[in-house]
């Protein structure tokens, strides 16, 4: 069974609140915000529910309010408080901390609420690069250091997915632009994190091209079908923690693939950061990051 931290360090507190960790200590001593357990060495331990109320607390602080009036406020207050509060547009960081309220507290409405408020004055790019990218790489932290349960991950994941879905469908309504390159989208078998293929796949449509989107997991010999039916395919892979190995898969997908048709294979992700390319040929390409694949489009 995966090891999910359930005792949280002062440290670790101001890592995922941004509160200092002298400021917690002040804030205990003088409003008894947090009731923490010590250690035989004195050391300072903190449970799940010490983590979320910090991470309240954070939220409503930096939306002004002042921690003399939170501490006030029991446990429901200060949760109906947070909910109520929808002036998260004109602050990032702000959003971040409240999305990430939303996670710890399975908070849905919550996490909608802020994403409407930043939907008010942000188009989705500048949402998904400013916000949800940062919250998500902050959630990868979280999972190297076995701070979140799965569920966290899971139930975040899935509202942001869905998020995707609707601005993709939106795209996908109008015709394609240009017509000198089909997309066809795809994580390799045993590949299931989606969310950075999936806002390629919007980031290529709002340009005006058309997109095949197959998902995650998809066996290397299905793509034949395409190169069958299809010119010009450029085909698109994100990389989070497969294929174990990166080289032998490119390898076979040229001799698979691309020698059969001309095609071009473009790749990103984290599995690709120190990849050697110079062996690799002019149709398969890598990408630093997806704005480096958008100015190649």
């Amino acid at each position: 069974m995966t090891y999910i931290k359930q005792r949280f360090t002062i440290k670790d507190l101001e890592i995922l609140s941004g509160i200092k960790a002298h400021t917690i200590r002040i804030w205990e001593k003088r409003y008894d915000v947090l009731s923490p357990d010590r250690t035989d060495t004195n050391i300072r331990m903190y449970d799940v529910s010490a983590l979320q109320r910090i991470l309240n607390i954070a939220f409503l602080n930096e939306n002004g309010y002042k921690i003399s009036r939170i501490s006030k406020l029991n446990e429901k207050e200060v949760n109906q408080l947070v909910n109520s509060i929808s002036t998260l547009n004109s602050n990032e960081s702000r959003a971040i901390k409240a999305l990430k309220v939303a996670m710890f507290n399975f908070d849905q409405s919550l996490f909608i609420k802020t994403y409407d408020s930043l939907f008010e004055t942000k188009n989705f790019r500048e949402i998904f690069q400013k916000v949800l990218m940062p919250l998500l790489n902050e959630i990868g932290t979280l999972w190297q250091t076995n701070t979140i349960n799965p569920a966290h991950e899971h139930f975040i994941s899935n509202l942001i997915r869905q998020k995707l879905y609707v601005n993709i469908e939106r795209l996908q309504t109008q015709n394609p632009s240009k017509t000198d390159k089909i997309f066809v989208l795809f994580l390799p078998e045993d590949e299931i994190h989606d969310l950075g293929l999936l806002y390629v796949t919007y980031e290529i449509l709002s340009h005006g091209y058309k997109t095949i989107y197959l998902g995650h997991s998809l066996p290397m010999l299905d793509l034949r079908y395409l190169t069958e039916n299809y010119e010009n395919i450029h085909f698109v892979s994100y990389f989070t923690v497969k294929p174990d190995d990166i080289l032998g898969y490119i390898n076979e997908f040229k001799n698979e693939i691309c020698s059969k048709v001309s095609c071009n294979y473009w790749i990103l992700g984290r599995k690709t950061e120190n990849l050697d390319t110079s062996t690799f040929p002019e149709s398969i390409k890598t990408f630093k990051n997806i704005d480096q694949l958008i100015l190649n489009l």
